[in-house]
């Protein structure tokens, strides 16, 4: 049983490593866009903010509905950050006990 515990423990790190790294490059992209840096109309580039969009709305969406944006600024990838961290690192060595 303990390999199992620490195979579905490196998984779920992972993967929440990966969205992590999504919300943070998802939020970078739309400074970007935002500020006329780089422009939605090159193909390449709105391919990846699809693709980071269709990954980090599920996740950031109940947030930003429950936490309006404060002053033209959403805050919801920060708290969602917060969140996944406080689980990597507070519940997530739970599983490890188990086994």
């Amino acid at each position: 049983m303990g390999p199992l515990i620490h195979f579905i423990y490196s998984i779920l790190d992972g993967l929440l490593g990966l969205l992590v790294l999504a919300i943070i490059v998802s939020a970078i992209l739309s400074w970007l866009v935002a500020f006329d840096v780089i422009n939605l109309r090159n193909r390449m580039v709105y391919s990846i903010a699809s693709f980071l969009d269709a990954v980090t709305r599920p996740i950031l969406g109940p947030v930003q509905k429950v936490i309006p944006a404060i002053g033209g600024v959403d805050i919801s990838p920060i708290i969602v950050l917060l969140v996944i961290q406080a689980f990597r690192s507070y519940l997530l060595p739970q599983i490890l006990l188990l086994g």
